[in-house]
């Protein structure tokens, strides 16, 4: 599914974001990547939506090499990867329907598609009761809810999720915490990019550590230790 080969990312002069990355997630895995800041999570993140390229090795997704990735193919990367944000990034001034059916409407979906599509995406967030509502009326939590359903309009078969908790309180956190895991159980493989490690422990699955831009730990079934 997800295949990283030798994959080093130096920013200028001569910063190193990750270096000499290899590995392998399988389809449907749940994987959290951690460590403290400046270790290299947000740049492996970057990485895989190709928001960044790497400077040295190979980067494949689904069979897909997106090492060298062009810039009008980009968008069709991100249809088949769900991509969530710590500030949600939501349009202030459109509603929780709006807000989702946006990313259908510009990929070119035809309006008898979004009805049917937003309706389902919200209902699996628990939100199908606050399609009129605007991002200020909502909750932390709920608006990363809404965030997350507009990353699974085009059911992705990943779901990056980058810090995802890092704006929202304990209780919030764990909430979006489950809502990952359930998407998890409809065998979306989910990606969590995080520094917490008590969402991190709660979840019990795989556990990549980087330091300085490397991998120094990969456990099944791990935790994570500061």
């Amino acid at each position: 599914m997800i295949s990283f080969k030798h994959v080093s990312k130096i920013y200028p002069p001569n910063i190193v974001g990750v270096e000499a990355v290899n590995l392998h997630i399988g389809p449907g895995e749940f994987v959290s990547i951690v460590g403290q800041s400046g270790t290299g999570k947000s740049t492996l993140a970057k990485l895989l939506f190709a928001e960044e390229r790497p400077t040295r090795g190979t980067i494949e997704i689904g069979g897909w090499d997106i090492t060298h990735i062009r810039h009008h193919e980009i968008p069709l990367l991100r249809r088949q990867m769900g991509v969530v944000f710590q500030d949600f990034k939501l349009l202030p001034r459109k509603t929780v329907y709006e807000n989702v059916s946006f990313a259908l409407q510009v990929a070119g979906s035809a309006p008898r598609r979004i009805r049917e599509v937003v309706p389902v995406v919200l209902g699996i967030v628990n939100l199908h009761d606050m399609f009129d509502r605007y991002p200020h009326q909502l909750s932390g939590g709920e608006q990363q809810r809404v965030a997350i359903a507009r990353s699974l309009v085009h059911q992705p078969k990943v779901l990056v999720a980058d810090e995802p908790t890092g704006n929202l309180d304990a209780l919030n956190a764990r909430e979006i915490l489950d809502l990952l895991k359930k998407i998890n159980e409809f065998g979306t493989t989910v990606v969590l990019v995080t520094h917490d490690r008590d969402l991190v422990n709660r979840v019990r699955r795989r556990v990549i550590t980087l330091e300085g831009g490397k991998i120094v730990s990969d456990v099944e079934e791990g935790r994570y230790k500061l």
